[in-house]
């Protein structure tokens, strides 16, 4: 076991460090399809260890390939506006696979179809709950069950259709962690209604839309990106060529007896890195040094962390805890250094969330994503931290948390000269909020902090040693931070009820 969470930490850091190397290089440049390669013969390296499924492997290694292909075949570079939507063209053309191969999976997603048309109490209920605000910052998008998710809602819908389990799982999957923010649940309703339809009719065009995602995923995602504006390249030729060719990889995976909740999403979640985490927005944001920084240096907490606790781990679960509980304490330290912690932050985003919604009742439904992925990676890591001082009892001795046993290393923030003196980068006598300003840029794009390329590197080797059980969406309490320190929404989620 000790090769697997080795090949698990070698090939997810690798996948950091393309991101973040590619990054430091082109900051502040106009960005170029091109510059992910150093991301895509990171994937090419991976490989299969004893234990593994190869198909599995080849899922998420076969996606970055097709997906580089065809996106450079389309276009040379993407614009900003149009960038978070490139990792949500992978699942749409997946699910037409197995509509063509398995029949019996068609015939099951058909009854869910049905049973949409029949949920009209429920999405009502649900849509006007977001419309409002009723939840408070809670991803739509959300890729567990957490209250106002459109995954919560599905989740809802399913445990009354008469289908196999495993079809239940993989129709839920597809719209947790792989097309997700194709549509998020309510989008539909709160266009109408702010432009004068009835509470009747905008809630039958809501069940429309959440219809059709199922019935034409393709051509479902295509007329969600002309609404939007998408303007980079022809996303329904981009599709079309990704279904090609991922044919024989999806039919491969299949014949595995890979579950197909894992087949719907794995091949979505690796593919963000190329013209979304490596992208013009990214360059953009990382012109300022200090947000370079805060990455840098979370990025260096978890990969010393995680190879000095290599020897110890215990199964393989271990090393994904261990890598995002590093990041989560590098994090919320940072915070720390200028006098603010989690619960300051998720107050103020919570009260932040409310005053927005009144000003913008037509908000995304991704708008709250990454601020919520924030809030739950600092809150996270302001628990170790408070932990490791209380146990220190008044000792001046540096901080070293404890996540499941392993000690986090947070040395590399005292040695970040960038993120040690923070007087450079404002009115040196009164720089006090200089890494706090980083952060909060950091609140709406924490990518590379909670960090998606290592959890989906992680992810993908885990399944491939349970290629029989569904990943996605994760079946446990998040510990949502705004639900446990401001607002109250527990009774309110599925994650104990997930089928």
């Amino acid at each position: 076991m000790f090769e697997i969470y080795k090949k698990m930490v070698k090939e997810a850091i690798s996948a950091q460090k393309a991101d973040l190397n590619t990054i430091k290089k082109n900051r502040g440049k106009k960005f170029k399809v091109t510059d992910t390669k150093a991301y895509l013969d990171v994937v090419n390296k991976m490989t299969v260890a004893n234990g593994q499924s190869s198909s599995v492997i080849n899922l998420h290694v076969d996606s970055v390939n097709a997906h580089y292909k065809t996106l450079s075949g389309l276009t040379e570079t993407v614009r900003p506006e149009d960038d978070p939507f490139v990792e949500h063209y992978q699942t749409p053309a997946v699910l037409e696979i197995l509509y063509k191969e398995d029949e019996s999976f068609k015939k099951s997603v058909d009854k869910f179809i049905d049973a949409i048309s029949m949920s009209e109490a429920l999405i009502g209920r649900e849509v006007v709950r977001r419309y409002g605000g009723f939840y408070g910052p809670t991803c739509v998008v959300d890729f567990a069950l957490i209250p106002g998710s459109t995954s919560n809602v599905v989740n809802q819908i399913l445990k009354g259709v008469d289908i196999p389990e495993a079809h239940k799982q993989a129709i839920l999957s597809a719209k947790s962690w792989g097309m997700n923010t194709s549509y998020g649940i309510g989008e539909v309703f709160a266009g109408q209604i702010e432009n004068g339809a009835t509470l009747t009719d905008a809630v039958e065009n809501e069940i429309k839309m959440i219809k059709r995602v199922y019935e034409s995923p393709i051509d479902a995602q295509t007329e969600l990106m002309a609404i939007a504006g998408h303007k980079s390249f022809d996303v329904n030729r981009y599709m079309l060529k990704y279904k090609k060719e991922m044919e024989r990889t999806v039919k491969a995976a299949m014949d595995d007896g890979v579950h197909y909740g894992n087949i719907v999403t794995v091949p979505a979640y690796c593919v963000g890195d190329i013209s979304h985490h490596i992208a013009q927005s990214t360059y953009n944001m990382c012109k300022d040094d200090v947000v370079l920084a805060v990455i840098d240096a979370t990025t260096d907490v978890m990969e010393s962390t995680l190879e000095k606790a290599l020897p110890n781990f215990k199964n393989e679960y271990e090393p994904l805890t261990l890598a995002t509980g590093s990041s989560a304490c590098a994090v919320e330290y940072m915070l720390e250094l200028d006098g603010f912690n989690a619960p300051m932050i998720v107050d103020l985003l919570t009260k932040r969330f409310h005053n927005y919604v009144q000003q913008y009742p037509t908000r995304g439904a991704a708008a709250e994503l990454h601020n919520c992925d924030f809030m739950d990676m600092i809150y996270r890591g302001w628990k170790y931290l408070d932990l490791e001082r209380r146990m220190k009892n008044g000792s001046k001795g540096p901080l070293k948390p404890d996540v499941a046993g392993f000690k986090v290393n947070l040395e590399p923030i005292h040695e970040n000269e960038v993120i040690m003196n923070p007087q450079r980068y404002a009115y040196p006598s009164c720089a006090i909020s200089v890494r706090f300003s980083a952060l909060m840029r950091l609140a709406d794009y924490p990518c590379l902090l909670t960090s998606e390329p290592v959890t989906a590197t992680m992810m993908t080797n885990i399944i491939a040693m349970h290629k029989e059980s569904p990943a996605s969406p994760a079946r446990v309490c998040k510990g949502c931070a705004s639900a446990s320190l401001v607002d109250f929404r527990h009774s309110y989620c599925q994650w104990k009820e997930s089928v």
